[in-house]
């Protein structure tokens, strides 16, 4: 009989030995999470130490996130290379009306921090996680090959190998999937007249489109729309795609120079029918998908850390049966997921269509968002803390 399983007749292990299969910056971070608490940690992926951090791509950090990466001792380390938004600004270019979201629309405690949110590129964060990694005692890093056998003799498995998980197949857990019509294309930009301290959110018929400052006139874009278009948008001279870019933005902002190679791939909602089978978890990609609107992806992958933290965290404590963590894990999880899932898809139908009554309903909530400042704070603390914390206290 494993370690796991004794434990909940009253011999807990002080040391779980877990399994984590991907190492990107959902799988890395509970590595490092895990190993902390005191736990034997083997993370597997078939990148190469080298190759995990070379993706081009930047995220938007919010203050769930925040907390986590300071619990683990990380934001200090990420503070030179983070990159903060004092505004949002909100845009519905259908109505040609717009709001703001400001650091004064934030709950008191995510006040004090000066920001709305974040926007961190990947390499800092990956180098940041790797150098953590491999200075820990307590973490084994079995890098740059696939690792099929993943219940050998640990007493948790963790699938962190994102949205096409094999380790997910391999467990028989099917996937319920929406596919959006619409695809995403990121890139970066050197932007004028942009205000190097507000992150914008257009939302357009086609699609929205975030524009992320990444400090001085550095800027992401994740550009919504149709996915043949993305990918032609994509394939686009850079002269070209600036032109094309430029045509979307709002007046004042010019786009100068393209830093990157866009790339263009498809959205889609999508939820695992379960979270867990037997000693196995799902955490992050593998285990859901959202549409990027507002930035969620991460976060809410970061989410599923925090919750299976806390979960082990009873378990050490004997508050919890050893054998029931993946259980507890799971449930504990559904809620956040779900209403995140629903309310960004929610948020893309409603703000993409031209619909006249949408638009007829659209036009006094855009009033409203402008001048009620409570509709503001309850909006931004769904979307920054989590949509439970609107009914329940932060945890600072």
């Amino acid at each position: 009989m494993n370690r796991f399983h004794s434990a909940a007749k009253g011999s807990l292990p002080v040391d779980i030995r877990v399994k984590i299969l991907g190492a990107g910056p959902t799988g890395s971070l509970l590595a490092l999470a895990l190993a902390r608490l005191g736990n034997s940690v083997t993370l597997c992926d078939p990148l190469t130490v080298e190759e995990l951090p070379a993706r081009s791509r930047a995220y938007a950090l919010t203050h769930s996130s925040r907390r986590l990466l300071q619990s683990l001792d990380l934001w200090a380390s990420l503070i030179p290379h983070l990159a903060p938004f004092t505004r949002l600004r909100l845009d519905d270019q259908e109505l040609n009306r717009h709001t703001y979201f400001e650091v004064d629309d934030l709950s008191s405690q995510n006040q004090l921090h000066g920001a709305v949110g974040w926007i961190l590129d990947h390499r800092p964060l990956m180098e940041l996680l790797i150098d953590r990694l491999q200075t820990s005692p307590k973490v084994l890093l079995n890098l740059g090959k696939f690792d099929d056998n993943h219940l050998d003799g640990h007493d948790l498995v963790v699938a962190a190998d994102g949205p096409r998980s094999l380790t997910r197949e391999a467990w028989g857990i099917n996937t319920w999937n929406h596919p959006y019509q619409n695809g995403c294309l990121t890139a970066k930009v050197l932007l004028r007249g942009a205000d190097p301290l507000m992150a914008y959110e257009l939302f357009r018929a086609e699609g929205p489109l975030a524009v992320l400052p990444m400090g001085g006139e550095v800027f992401q874009m994740v550009w919504s729309g149709p996915l043949r278009r993305c990918q032609e948008r994509a394939g686009l001279s850079p002269s070209c795609f600036l032109d094309h870019l430029a045509a979307v933005l709002p007046d004042g902002l010019q786009p100068d120079v393209l830093l990157d190679r866009p790339a263009a791939f498809p959205l889609q909602l999508a939820f695992a029918l379960r979270l867990q089978r037997g000693r196995g978890v799902l955490v992050g990609e593998s285990g859901h998908r959202c549409h990027p609107v507002g930035g969620q992806g991460l976060n809410l992958c970061w989410r599923d850390v925090s919750t299976l933290i806390n979960v082990v965290k009873n378990v050490d404590e004997g508050k919890l049966p050893a054998e029931k963590l993946p259980q507890v894990y799971a449930r504990q999880r559904i809620f956040d997921l779900v209403l995140v899932g629903l309310f960004t898809d929610l948020i893309v139908r409603f703000f993409s269509s031209r619909n006249i009554l949408l638009l007829m309903v659209r036009l006094p909530l855009m009033f409203l968002l402008a001048r009620l400042s409570l509709l503001r704070q309850l909006l931004l603390k769904a979307m920054t803390d989590g949509p439970i914390t609107v009914i329940r206290l932060l945890p600072e």
